[in-house]
């Protein structure tokens, strides 16, 4: 059971208390971390490619990474929030079929979490703008990962335990998806740990079922059983949500990023990218652009 919990972990970025305006209006905003909110007062807006919701007070939202997101206030608005990353053993996040706002009320407990939270890790908050365009930047991530590891143990284990309760409270079936549980065999889980230290580099579905001492197909359905796709396309995938991060985070290339995501060239990788996001490269990054992301 407990191998059940830790097997998702989060790592604190940010935490803070903000009373943001009209000048909190960003499109297309995509980060490589998840965010929370709980709203205390006045009202704003959240919306996704399927989903819009009202930020109301006695509320709390969550933004899984890598979901595109636009954030709105017409007015007034008074929030806690959190951004943190996450950490899995096998590879799959746990918000992997959820990757949508989500949206619950707010309990008296949730609330003094945020505050308790905001007390054990003081000067957390973003300090440099509201605008992601600014602080979204590896320089800055890594700046408060050490903050991170310069933590007691004490402040460690209750700054995790927190964010565990507050996540836990998206999790119901009535808004959760869930997938069956299942014991991932070591081999498959050893080919998601090769493919994600490996992106970079060729990988292919004999070569991982070679290094699994398995048939190429029965290998290939295996791993489609445990993770929901073909290795083939599990991999691409994930070399795409590498560059997506690349992309919001960095001043690199396309052929830079290309290679650096395991790409023979950037036009197989814009074929890709396309295919899995929706959208060229040089699209994606315009609309990024396009409103300072």
């Amino acid at each position: 059971m407990l191998k059940r919990i830790l097997k998702h972990t989060f790592s604190l970025l940010n935490v803070d208390h903000t009373d943001l305006g009209l000048k909190w209006n960003y499109k297309n905003v995509i980060s490589p971390y998840y965010r929370m909110y709980y709203i205390d007062s006045g009202a704003g807006e959240i919306s996704d490619l399927t989903t819009t919701l009202q930020l109301e007070p006695g509320y709390l939202f969550i933004i899984p990474s890598f979901t595109l997101c636009n954030l709105s206030c017409k007015n007034y608005l008074s929030q806690y929030f959190i951004q943190f990353f996450e950490e899995s053993s096998d590879g799959i996040s746990l918000f992997a079929n959820n990757r949508s706002i989500l949206k619950v009320k707010a309990t008296e407990i949730d609330a003094r979490n945020f505050v308790r939270l905001l007390e054990i890790n003081p000067g957390r908050g973003i300090n440099r703008s509201d605008n992601p365009s600014i602080y979204e930047k590896d320089i800055f991530y890594r700046e408060y990962q050490e903050l991170n590891n310069r933590q007691n143990l004490a402040t460690f284990l209750e700054t995790q335990g927190i964010i565990l309760q507050l996540v836990s409270r998206f999790l119901s079936r009535g808004i959760f998806k869930h997938k069956e549980e299942s014991q991932i065999p070591v081999k498959i889980l050893d080919a998601i740990s090769h493919i994600s230290l490996n992106l970079h580099k060729g990988l292919s579905v004999a070569d991982l079922a070679k290094r699994a001492n398995q048939n190429s197909d029965y290998f290939s359905r295996l791993f489609k059983q445990h993770t929901g796709e073909r290795p083939a396309n599990y991999i691409n995938e994930k070399r795409i949500e590498r560059a997506q991060y690349l992309i919001v985070t960095t001043q690199m290339t396309f052929s830079q990023i290309a290679e650096h995501t395991g790409f023979e060239n950037v036009f197989y990788f814009s074929k890709i990218f396309k295919k899995i996001t929706g959208m060229a490269p040089g699209k994606y990054k315009q609309q990024l652009d396009l409103f300072n992301f």
